[in-house]
């Protein structure tokens, strides 16, 4: 960690030291959705609802591989900032080298287990007869691919760890601009559809783990992927899995609720699937915004939690009127101009329509989300697993209830409206919990009231 970034993490003002660690992964993260737009946005251009179906279904697979990247990724991550705050520079070492192998392993596992079951895979995805080959396309490259995507979200997240947001977003953008390119490329050039648009993510992934990993070997003064600093011992692996684990949790059950959904709207037809397909990835832009605020200043909290309390107190309640201000101006834009959001994706009216209904009611909740994700974010940087085990499953058990007696008694709307009751129930818990847990934040402050 070079001087700059101390700097941030120490003595810089609270609003300047927040954009230093947010806003570059808000435009990293930012970049992804737009990717993510795009990608259904040339696979529109082949005039096949089938596809946009097979597109939309594969997202609860995606969701578990990056879910496996965030488990060492973002339990590292803390674990190496909250070491930096202790000024514990050689077990930061140890953490990254684990974190670097550990997560090349679990991608073989994912990879050498998925393949023989390829079929059983897309079957469960709740592919239709219309959507099952192409879907099968896209998750045969995706497991192929996915010791590299692993990879790429664990780097991504010890090297923001430990300061150099920069560094990460350079990273972000480096996948997301090779993928725009290689998905123009394969569509419009090669004709190579569903498998060009997966084989292109694959490659992007692989072109910035690679970055990442040059930057961590030849600028980083604290971390390496060399193999002789690889220790697996017990202080490592609890420090990392008691954070990592309510990651991957939270992300199979984001999946599995995805995948729910879809098993839901699939009842009401491809347009229904698709509709949903398209709307939540454009809600995916203003999401990924507010994550990329709370998750970039996650190493500044954790830092903090070991160094300067009164600092800490005082990130959070900035963070807070950050996400106040971006939801509402969010919510405003998409109220007047949903249709034409939708509209750039599809001329079928039916779709816009449903798309554009899907949109309202999901914006509703911008607000809540944004403040579970940070309710999240602290629960990560100040070690407390409990309550991010919590919180990774709270939402997923509220809504499989909520989205069956809401299907019965509405239909479609009722699927519609069962995310944002259990977006609803998700945040009171996690204030409850933090509210619970403000002592062991801020005794710095105490001290200063006697």
């Amino acid at each position: 960690m070079d001087a700059e970034n101390l700097h941030y993490f120490e003595k810089a003002p609270i609003a300047k030291a927040v954009s230093h660690f947010a806003v570059p992964m808000m435009l990293g993260t930012s970049m992804s959705v737009i990717y993510s737009i795009l990608n259904a946005y040339f696979l529109g251009t082949l005039n096949n609802t089938a596809v946009l179906t097979a597109l939309a279904l594969t997202l609860p697979l995606f969701a578990i591989i990056m879910a496996l990247g965030n488990l060492i990724g973002i339990g590292s991550g803390t674990f190496i900032s909250r070491l930096l705050g202790e000024k514990n520079y050689e077990e930061v070492k140890h953490v990254s080298s684990f974190a670097f192998y550990s997560s090349l392993v679990l991608g073989l596992i994912v990879m050498a287990a998925g393949l023989p079951l390829i079929d059983a895979i897309v079957h469960g995805l709740g592919a239709t007869p219309d959507s099952f080959g192409f879907t099968k396309d896209y998750v045969t490259v995706m497991l192929i691919g996915s010791p590299f995507v692993v990879l790429f979200f664990t780097l991504e997240n010890i090297v923001r760890s430990e300061g150099a947001a920069m560094t990460s977003m350079a990273g972000m953008m480096l996948s997301v601009l090779v993928n725009i390119i290689l998905d123009a490329w394969v569509i419009y050039v090669l004709h190579g559809g569903v498998i060009g648009v997966a084989s292109a993510t694959v490659i992007s992934n692989i072109l910035a783990s690679v970055f990442f990993a040059c930057h961590i070997g030849y600028k980083s003064k604290f971390l390496t992927v060399s193999a002789k600093w690889f220790k697996a011992n017990k202080t490592i692996l609890s420090n990392v899995f008691k954070i990592g684990v309510p990651v991957f949790v939270m992300s199979v059950f984001l999946g599995a609720m995805s995948l729910i959904l879809n098993h839901y709207l699939i009842e009401y037809g491809d347009q229904a699937t698709a509709a949903y397909g398209i709307s939540s990835r454009l809600l995916q832009f203003p999401e990924f915004i507010l994550m990329g605020l709370c998750e970039g200043i996650v190493p500044l909290i954790a830092f903090s939690f070991t160094a300067n309390k009164l600092r800490l107190k005082q990130t959070i309640s900035f963070t807070i009127k950050a996400i106040l201000g971006l939801a509402v101006s969010f919510g405003v834009i998409v109220y007047f101009v949903s249709d034409h959001l939708i509209g750039l994706f599809t001329t079928d009216p039916q779709l816009i329509e449903m798309g554009s209904y899907i949109l309202h009611v999901t914006f509703l909740s911008l607000f809540i989300t944004g403040m579970t994700t940070l309710f999240i974010g602290i629960f990560q940087a100040t070690a407390q697993g409990t309550a991010a085990f919590v919180m990774s499953v709270i939402q997923g058990i509220t809504l499989i209830p909520v989205l069956y007696i809401a299907n019965r008694i509405s239909c479609f709307h009722g699927v519609v409206w069962s995310l944002v009751i259990a977006d609803a129930v998700a945040f009171l818990v996690g204030a409850v919990m933090l509210y619970a847990l403000r002592r062991k934040l801020q005794p710095d402050l105490e001290l200063l009231a006697q």
